[in-house]
């Protein structure tokens, strides 16, 4: 009785059927949500909203909110009734139900195994599947079988309704012939769909490849700037140290003459206090003859001329604070904002190979186009394009965009890291690297300090370089080619700037030990 009573109360109090997505409103009422938003579209203002079942108002349109309480409730009720298949039984066998196999159109009956065997074979019996609804079958109007279809009207028809009824006259067909067609269309149908299908799920799979691409970038972004705003923090923090340094070691060098003179002043001081003392009393000593005996002694006109130089030649030898080299120490803030420029927004490392068939006869190239280094005289074929030094370009060429790549260097003392223009002269002083106007470069040269040449144009940098590995990158349309130091934290070397005419290839230059490629 209770689960009689539980399943009244899951009946939609609209269509009186079991809940079918139910829907709850402000009020505590429940209501399928097909049936609530017909009843709602049926209330547009200027009406007012109302629930229909306690009639309560509201100013707005209801907002629809799921009960998934009661949508679990109805789901389990339904999952605990048997799935009944309506079943349709032979129309003969009074005594007992026993289960039809055909249902025929024109006896109005359906038939089991037994029957079925002694019913006529007559053409005009039409056998069809078991069905409960014969009457589908058949016409409305003149209760025939429907054999045919109006074309012009799109329905199926009986004989009666092509001769005497309101289809007389119509272009018909049999129902065979006219569900051939249908089907062909069908046919035509489906195919198209499943081209559109295909072409669909490409581009499904085409913005799912987009979207790990940008979400594979994005991470690769994060990680990038994280790793640089650290190497960006641990650099500003140096630098502030140092600038603090600069400021205490000038604060206490010009501190010691200010303390120095000043115990000299204040002597100097306590001298004078005591002189005036003395003064005041010979100034009030009414007896003139010990007044005039002691001024002699004590005569101290030259106390000024003493005073003044004291004060220029001390006083005037204390120096300020060198702002001009606190300022010096902070310069390289600008190379942190390089580094920053350079770290966020050079794309990925690019991919260079080296092109054995620029080398110089002195330089020897890995068998995978990665690792340069010196070797003894080769015999290679002499053509256009082969650098007389220990010198190589890349196959690949730049000519857009932003682009980094890394070098190691092992064991070599002496080398040249940059890029040039395919048409550098291949012969004579100009086709080094670094030596004219078509090359850039970054030079180590034994014990010398780290240097950049461009047009033969050097400029010593202000530091060594403890790493090891080189990034260069390149941005082709800022005329920008930089080049960094990847320790700990990461330096920025130097930035050349300039406009590029043509496209621009990697170059190596190395006496002894090697130069590697990384990416």
């Amino acid at each position: 009785m209770a689960s009689a009573d539980l399943r009244e109360e899951l009946d939609c109090p609209i269509c009186l059927n079991i809940f079918s997505e139910p829907i709850m409103l402000r009020c505590g009422h429940n209501f399928c949500r097909d049936c609530i938003v017909r009843v709602l579209d049926t209330q547009k203002p200027p009406r007012v909203y109302s629930c229909p079942e306690c009639r309560e108002e509201f100013s707005e349109r209801p907002a629809l909110q799921r009960n998934l309480i009661l949508r679990k409730m109805v789901e389990s009720v339904l999952s605990a009734q048997p799935n009944q298949k309506a079943e349709v039984f032979c129309t003969y066998c009074v005594d007992s139900p026993v289960p039809a196999v055909k249902s025929c159109l024109l006896c109005d009956a359906s038939l089991c195994d037994k029957h079925l065997k002694v019913h006529s074979k007559s053409q005009e019996h039409i056998l069809i599947d078991p069905t409960s609804s014969l009457e589908n079958w058949k016409c409305s109007i003149h209760k025939e079988l429907l054999k045919y279809y109006c074309t012009e009207d799109s329905a199926c028809v009986c004989m009666t309704c092509t001769v005497a009824g309101e289809h007389r006259g119509h272009q018909v067909e049999t129902l065979e012939k006219a569900a051939d067609n249908r089907r062909k269309k069908l046919v035509n149908i489906l195919q198209k769909l499943v081209v559109k299908k295909e072409k669909t799920e490409e581009k499904v799979w085409s913005l799912q490849e987009h979207k790990r691409k940008l979400q594979d970038e994005a991470s690769e972004a994060t990680e990038r700037v994280t790793v640089l705003f650290k190497a960006i923090k641990r650099q500003l923090e140096d630098l502030e140290k140092r600038a603090l340094r600069e400021i205490t070691r000038q604060r206490d060098q010009t501190f010691l003459p200010i303390t120095d003179l000043l115990q000299k002043v204040d002597i100097k001081a306590k001298e004078l206090s005591k002189k005036i003392d003395h003064f005041e009393k010979m100034c009030n000593t009414p007896d003139p003859l010990t007044l005039l005996q002691e001024s002699d002694a004590d005569d101290t006109g030259d106390t000024e001329d003493s005073d003044d130089e004291l004060r220029d030649r001390q006083v005037h030898g204390i120096g300020d604070l060198d702002i001009t080299l606190i300022s010096k120490s902070l310069n390289t803030v600008s190379d942190v904002l390089a580094c920053i420029n350079q770290g966020i927004y050079v794309k990925r490392r690019v991919d260079v190979v080296l092109d054995e068939n620029t080398a110089g006869n002195n330089i020897c190239i890995s068998s995978d186009g990665k690792t340069a280094f010196e070797s003894k005289f080769q015999i290679r074929p002499v053509t256009k394009v082969r650098f007389h030094y220990p010198q190589v370009m890349s196959t690949t060429s730049f000519s857009s965009g932003r682009h980094s790549w890394e070098v190691e260097i092992k064991k070599s003392d002496d080398w040249r890291i940059g890029m040039c223009y395919p048409s550098i002269d291949r012969k004579g002083q100009s086709s080094g690297l670094g030596y004219d106007k078509k090359s850039w470069c970054l030079r180590r040269r034994f014990a010398e300090n780290y240097t950049v040449r461009h047009d033969n144009n050097m400029v010593t940098l202000p530091h060594n370089i403890s790493s090891d590995k080189i990034r260069v990158c390149l941005d082709y349309e800022a005329g920008q080619l930089s080049f960094y130091e990847l320790g700990n934290p990461i330096k920025h070397l130097h930035t050349f700037t300039t406009t590029f005419r043509e496209p621009l290839h990697a170059t190596l230059c190395v006496w002894g030990g090697s130069l590697k490629i990384c990416g």
